[in-house]
């Protein structure tokens, strides 16, 4: 998965001179789900202005579940925040992060006769752009009270890792 911050955000802090205008650094709020929709890690990554961040799927956002079981379906949710939980246990929502996850996808390949060929089927790439979605108060506070109490009752559980910036998995 990787997120950018298109840089579109000023700063809230204050501008050493006027010649300089800093843009703001925001929080990719990350919520990972399994099939049964159950909060396995969530964690929050800060992404400079006009930074990237990529996190690995199985590295960075399964690898601590809370349930101590590794999904293989589910729901990742981003939320775009200009705080960062970890450092406010608060969700201030902001406009700028874009998100995108590549997809390693099996082929199976066959003949008319059925039979598979001798050789291993190919593998495809396709790349997917994080869809936005509604996120309305009861939501916020929902995702806000799972990750609080996954942080606060996991004992180190249930808590994703960020990468650094501009780092390749």
């Amino acid at each position: 998965m990787r997120i950018i911050n298109d840089g579109g955000q000023p700063t809230t802090l204050p501008v050493i001179s006027s010649d300089l205008i800093l843009n703001r650094n925001l929080w990719a709020d990350i919520f990972v789900f399994d099939d049964s929709q159950e909060l396995q890690e969530c964690c929050s990554c800060e992404v400079t202005a006009d930074g990237l961040l990529s996190e690995s799927v199985n590295q960075n956002l399964t690898a601590n579940t809370l349930t101590g079981r590794v999904p293989t379906r589910g729901v990742i949710k981003v939320i775009s925040d200009g705080i960062g939980i970890e450092v406010d246990d608060t969700l201030d929502p902001s406009p700028g992060l874009r998100a995108w996850a590549t997809h390693i996808q099996a082929t199976s390949v066959t003949f008319a006769s059925g039979k598979a060929p001798a050789e291993k089927s190919p593998f495809y790439v396709t790349e997917t752009e994080f869809a936005d979605s509604n996120l309305n108060a009861a939501e916020l506070e929902r995702l806000d009270n799972l990750c609080s109490f996954a942080i606060t009752l996991g004992s180190g559980s249930g808590v994703c890792s960020c990468n650094y910036e501009d780092y390749e998995f």
